[in-house]
């Protein structure tokens, strides 16, 4: 799938300003001009349109011309006019891992800096490309996550390179803990593009993870982007993790929203959506499915509601419950739903992009 330079931008990526260093303190300024080669191209992939519009509205407002925005429309549905400054790729929706690789071999090739952002992870500081340019400035920087895994670490204890933690601390020993690095995933990575294709590497899954989990059972199986982060850690390449506080100034989350998305797209009414789940034996609710599902769907209702305002009408989702009705069912269920899955996190999301928008 070759591109032209022209696809991100062309040489208008000349005429944006870079932060870079200045001053002892190492504080960074919005005083220079990218080069083309420097700027950012940042790419998202969409399966639920007005999602798609919440995002590029953060986006544009917390990022402005920082970066140049490709979208991959894999539902075939978006107006290219409804986001002026991205580039619209009507896209098969491919494994992630397969139009990521496309992403940053094909359409970012004249780019330093290929940065891969989940449609429901939200932009929200304008600090968010400084921090690249920070980290990037660093040599032997091959990544730089705003989102890592939590459930799971690398084990690096037999590995021949000496690395430093990144991310969380597991309380064991000082030396385990040395070995133990977070995985930085695929959320929201920007990667340095010419150390990715020098070390021929690729963001597909692999089986056979030997990795330990964090309180809870073992991986098994490397996911998105996982082996390739592994392969830069043993070969001494600096995998940076954006700092838990910068990382909550930088970005907002909701989660497993495609369950919920399939669902809409495969009932025709809110009465059969919400029959999916009250007629699921109560004792399912125990499990981690169902109540995924519902929080899925009610992150799609706060969306709504966002898309609603930004636009003056809500987007057609014919069998989109009201929030009323899906809240309804799980009170009716609450009894059955283990303790540690609450709607906190989903409602903290929700309450900040309400406030931002």
């Amino acid at each position: 799938m070759k591109q032209s330079r022209e696809a991100l931008g062309g040489s208008a990526g000349t005429q944006r300003w870079s932060a870079t260093p200045e001053g002892k303190d190492g504080s960074w300024k919005e005083n220079r001009r990218f080069s083309f080669h420097e700027k950012p191209a940042l790419c998202t992939m969409n399966i639920l349109p007005p999602m798609m519009t919440v995002w590029y509205h953060f986006a544009k407002k917390n990022i402005g011309d920082g970066a140049d925005i490709v979208i991959f429309d894999c539902t075939g549905t978006l107006d290219p006019k409804e986001f002026p400054d991205a580039r619209v790729l009507p896209f098969l929706n491919f494994y992630a891992s397969t139009k990521g690789n496309i992403f940053i071999r094909s359409i970012a090739h004249n780019r330093r800096i290929a940065w891969i952002c989940d449609d429901d992870m939200f932009l929200m500081s304008p600090e968010c490309v400084p921090i690249l340019q920070r980290e990037f400035a660093v040599p032997g920087t091959a990544s730089v996550s705003f989102r890592p895994r939590e459930w799971w670490a690398f084990d690096l204890s037999h590995s021949a390179t000496s690395l430093p933690l990144q991310g969380e601390r597991p309380s064991e020993g000082a030396d385990k803990r040395a070995t133990l690095i977070q995985p930085s995933s695929s959320y929201c990575i920007a990667l340095d593009r010419d150390i990715f294709m020098r070390e021929k590497l690729s963001l597909a899954p692999a089986p056979d993870n030997p990795h330990p989990g964090l309180l809870t059972r073992p991986p098994r199986r490397y996911d998105t982007f996982d082996k390739a982060n592994e392969i830069l850690l043993t070969k001494g390449y600096r995998c940076v993790i954006v700092s838990s506080e910068e990382r909550q100034k930088c970005v907002a989350e909701f989660s497993g929203l495609s369950g919920a998305v399939m669902l809409l797209r495969y009932f025709k009414t809110p009465e059969q959506t919400l029959d999916y789940f009250r007629s699921a034996p109560r004792e399912n609710w125990s499990g981690n499915l169902l109540f995924g599902l519902m929080s899925a769907m009610l992150s799609v209702s706060t969306i709504q509601d966002l898309y609603t305002k930004l636009k003056g009408c809500p987007y057609p989702l014919p069998s989109l419950p009201a929030r009323g009705e899906l809240l309804k069912i799980l009170e009716e269920r609450k009894q059955f739903i283990r303790p540690d899955q609450t709607l906190d996190a989903l409602e903290r999301t929700s309450e900040r992009l309400r406030a931002a928008l």
